[in-house]
């Protein structure tokens, strides 16, 4: 009787409400959208990178082209493509990907670029991000970029900053500094110089992917309490379904980014600790223009 009396007049509390799943985000996704918002990826004017556009004019050369991201926005452009990587089935896919969307010569090749197997001056655009970091031998690799570049060429360069790479030296794993990976780090006045020494003028220089450093720490950090091999090449890796870790840190980047001084946040921290270091440069006409000065 007294329990029918409390439960007319006390009823049992409603179950609490269970919370709305949050919407996953893609590091990927937010990645793309911070490097637009550094000049990357300018569909309106044809730009790659700020300062570097390409034309239905141009031969663009991708060297180590992996997914094939500059192979495949020069195509957008109209421009003519050649494309190598070492490994044969990333030439094979990209190669599916250019043969559908563009109706001009193009060329994939599996090559470790020593030597190229191209004529010298093939190509008016010139690209090469991240990738020097993996070569045991730097500077015959990129002598042979210039060869491939007519007089004039410009060229894209990137390699990791050295503060983030020192920095993940506590976290990642002791093959991440091993061939297939990462086998140089470059300061950027040893950037600077090879590119200068091997007979090109610097144009622009950036910083540029603190997301992508905080990025990987939360990759390998989510590797390792998954209890998951850590050898092999970094690059494939890092593919849906991500990590949690890396889910959250980009929606905290999305949600910095969307703040009125986000922006101003963002290029403060792409300075302090930046994921890469960025060149543009330019092949002299001759002689006579083989001076410049570096932005």
């Amino acid at each position: 009787m007294i329990r029918r009396l409390l439960a007319r007049f006390w009823p049992a509390p409603l179950p609490a409400p269970v919370p709305a799943p949050v919407a996953s985000v893609s590091p990927r996704d937010i990645g793309l959208h911070d490097a637009i918002l550094d000049g990357w990826f300018l569909n309106d004017t044809g730009e790659l990178l700020k300062g570097f556009a390409i034309t239905a004019d141009d031969t663009l050369l991708d060297v180590g082209c992996g997914e094939g991201v500059a192979t495949l926005f020069a195509v957008r452009q109209g421009a003519s493509v050649i494309f190598t990587d070492s490994e044969h089935d990333k030439v094979r896919d990209l190669a599916r990907q250019v043969d559908a969307q563009s109706d001009k010569q193009n060329l994939g090749l599996v090559s470790n670029s020593l030597p190229l197997p191209l004529a010298d001056g093939c190509a008016s655009k010139v690209v090469c991000m991240e990738v020097l970091e993996h070569i045991d031998e730097p500077e015959p690799f990129m002598a042979e970029l210039v060869r491939m570049g007519r007089p004039g060429a410009l060229y894209l360069l990137s390699v990791p900053a050295p503060v983030g790479e020192h920095l993940q030296k506590g976290i990642a794993p002791a093959s991440y500094y091993q061939s297939p990976n990462h086998v140089q780090i470059f300061s950027p006045e040893r950037f600077a110089a090879m590119v200068e020494d091997a007979g090109l003028v610097i144009e622009h220089r950036q910083a540029t992917g603190f997301f992508w450093v905080m990025g990987m720490i939360f990759f390998w950090a989510s590797e390792r309490a998954a209890g998951r091999d850590l050898s092999g090449a970094v690059r494939d890796r890092i593919q849906a379904p991500y990590p949690p870790l890396m889910e959250s840190w980009a929606k905290t980047w999305q949600d910095l980014l969307a703040q009125p001084n986000g922006l101003a946040i963002k290029q403060m921290l792409d300075q302090f600790m930046p994921k890469s270091q960025v060149i543009i440069a330019r092949k002299p006409l001759d002689a006579d223009d083989a001076t410049g000065r570096r932005a």
